[in-house]
């Protein structure tokens, strides 16, 4: 066995005390030479020009130097990383190679001989493990809408038996199921799902608990997406990477995996201005000025920057992730070179990384409609989500929103005056592109007599929902808008009016 591997031999002590010495040091941004000043410039700049960061961390030298929520994000809270997930199983790919369970240069069917087509082409039959970790597996168009969309649930059958109009390797197209046939090749490998197959190889060593990935109707982790962890989480991982795989002395990742990971395998683009285009590894991608990171959808980053010995962990909502990353190369990268700031400099960053929140609806907290329209029951016109009644309740420094649906009924409580913690369930069948089910935070105000706002953070996703509550005469409309989203932003009105 190898460094990374849990044995049978360790005990329940032997692991809490590996746990304890995983954690990260704080220290102040100065004493590892990181300007103050250039923090805050960041935190502006992303907060005045691109909007929608939920939390960072920066590391130097593998100490915490800054580190940030924006409330209601809070460090406890686990965030889903979309294609972020992609590193990780890159990870459980380079295990399972260091135990010579596969090899980069396997053909991809050579594990799903009874997944396989009646009629192999020259193209799948040519497709190697490496092209699917470097997104060159020949395919014209990403695959992942017809893998997933699959009516048997297979998706393993659906990824083969799709058209290969290219040759393997001549082609970068980004494709989650590429990833996500990753995933079922080390399930098929090692009976585990990687969720369970990383725990004992990274997760436990690192320190991460609580990790948590989606998986198909096949039970297998979804590979290129569908992972969820904390930003500390996503920071640790981070600086495992930066030490060429090692953690408190530990090689814990293969150091030979982690170099062709993150090198430049693949062109993948020809902008110099665009840190989509510097290259390619094995699920990670190369950026400007020499660094390398994993990103997923709305801004989730783990950026590596190894000519200043640095980390940045980052998860958010935003729709232009170019405009994080300039932010980074802009002011925060500076920083990392400068000697250090003032006294004075680190006390105002402490004091502006303190203040951190997302901005609420501007607005009153009470209206002279709040009496007329608290505790009516507005019925619902014929809607796609089945959704049949509405009722709005303001008390005191509270408003509560129900719907009621097919399988009963979902509230939406809101502060007046701070955000206020709940849950979500569907109530009726999820609209398309809609945040999933799972803990919120909640806050409004009346941005004029008749229309209350609504702003809802999924906390442990990238998205914020506006619900803005119209009120005229008997009747209400319920308009909804998502932050980010992969297709539409809005969803269908909803009218109601009460007799």
């Amino acid at each position: 066995m190898f460094a990374g591997v849990l044995l049978e031999s360790d005990t329940a002590a032997n692991v809490e005390q590996r746990s304890s010495s995983t954690k990260l040091h704080r220290v102040t941004p100065g004493s590892t030479g990181v300007s103050p000043d250039s923090i805050i410039a960041f935190v502006d700049a992303v907060e005045q020009k691109v909007g929608g960061l939920h939390s960072f961390m920066l590391l130097r030298h593998g100490d915490v130097v800054a580190e940030g929520w924006w409330a209601p994000y809070a460090p406890a809270l686990p965030h889903m990383l979309y294609s972020l997930s992609k590193s990780f199983t890159s990870t459980a790919v380079g295990f399972a190679v260091s135990e010579k369970r596969l090899s980069v240069e396997d053909r991809v069917v050579s594990f799903f001989s009874d997944s396989l087509p009646a009629n192999v082409d020259e193209n799948l039959a040519e497709m190697r493990v490496k092209h699917l970790l470097t997104m060159n597996t020949g395919h014209e168009h990403d695959a992942t809408g017809p893998v997933t969309g699959a009516k048997d649930g297979d998706w393993v059958r659906a990824f083969l038996s799709l058209p290969v109009e290219h040759s393997p390797g001549s082609k970068f197209v980004y494709n989650s199921a590429a990833t996500y046939t990753l995933s079922a090749i080390v399930q098929k490998l090692t009976g585990m799902r990687v969720v369970d197959y990383l725990k004992p190889r990274l997760f436990d060593p690192l320190g991460i608990r609580g990790e948590t990935w989606e998986t198909c109707p096949k039970g297998i982790n979804t590979g290129g997406w569908g992972l969820n962890v904390k930003t500390e989480d996503i920071a640790r991982f981070g600086q495992c990477y930066l030490q060429k795989g090692k953690w408190q002395d530990r090689q814990v990742v293969p150091e030979a995996w982690v170099d062709a990971a993150t090198a430049k395998q693949v062109p993948n683009g020809s902008d110099p201005a665009s840190d989509w285009s510097q290259g390619y590894g094995y699920q990670f991608w190369r950026c400007r000025h020499n660094a390398f990171r994993g990103d997923g959808a709305f801004g989730q980053f783990c950026l590596e920057m190894p000519e200043q010995d640095a980390v940045l962990a980052i998860t958010s909502g935003v729709g232009d992730m170019q405009a994080v990353l300039n932010a980074v190369w802009d002011h925060l990268l500076p920083g990392l070179q400068h000697s250090g700031g003032s006294s004075g400099s680190s006390a105002a960053l402490k004091r502006r990384l303190s203040s951190l929140h997302v901005k609420a609806p501007d607005g009153n907290a009470a209206s002279e409609t709040s009496g007329r329209v608290s505790g009516k029951t507005y019925r619902l016109n014929a809607n796609d989500e089945k959704l049949q009644s509405a009722v709005v309740e303001f008390n005191s420094n509270r408003c509560t929103l129900t719907l009621r649906g097919p399988s009963g009924a979902q509230q939406l409580v809101c502060g007046l005056d701070s955000w206020v913690s709940g849950q979500v369930h569907h109530v009726g069948p999820p609209r398309l592109g809609a945040p999933p089910a799972g803990k919120v935070a909640a806050r409004g105000a009346w941005t004029n007599p008749n229309t209350y706002v609504m702003k809802v953070c999924y906390v442990e996703t990238p998205y914020i929902e506006t619900f803005t509550l119209t009120f005229n005469g008997d009747d209400l409309t319920i308009a909804r808008k998502l932050n980010v989203a992969f297709g539409a932003t809005d969803s269908p009105l909803l009218v109601g009016h009460s007799s």
